[in-house]
């Protein structure tokens, strides 16, 4: 009869990713997550992203708390994916010990008291 009726979701649409059921109280889906997660990263990509925040944005509240854990992993799984894909090659990067020793050497002559050096206390 119908040969897609009993195969799971990845089987049928390769494409797509299964969603996962990850908050049973709320009902909260894998997918749900992810797209909040990928929305606050693309507003702030080093903002730090809690399951409180995640659940704030969808006005919903973890009620016994048992999927906490799994949000973590999926935040933590999107976050690392995110950050791999909005990487610079090496060359594009700069380097901090580099930029520091710029601004010393820019601020080498400039004096750091207000007052003049006549005025001095000692």
């Amino acid at each position: 009869m119908n040969a897609g009726r009993f195969m799971p979701p990845s089987k049928l649409h390769p494409d797509k990713p299964a969603k996962m059921l990850v908050c049973q109280c709320n009902m909260i889906t894998s997918r749900e997550i992810e797209d909040i997660v990928l929305d606050l990263l693309k507003a702030d990509p080093w903002q730090l992203v809690v399951p409180a925040k995640v659940y704030n944005e969808l006005n919903r509240r973890a009620k016994c708390s048992g999927c906490v854990p799994n949000v973590v992993d999926i935040i933590v799984r999107v976050t690392e994916n995110y950050h791999s894909q909005q990487a610079h090659p090496p060359a594009d990067l700069i380097h901090i010990q580099t930029g520091l020793e710029k601004l010393k050497k820019q601020q080498s002559g400039v004096r750091r008291e207000r007052r003049s050096t006549s005025h001095r206390a000692a």
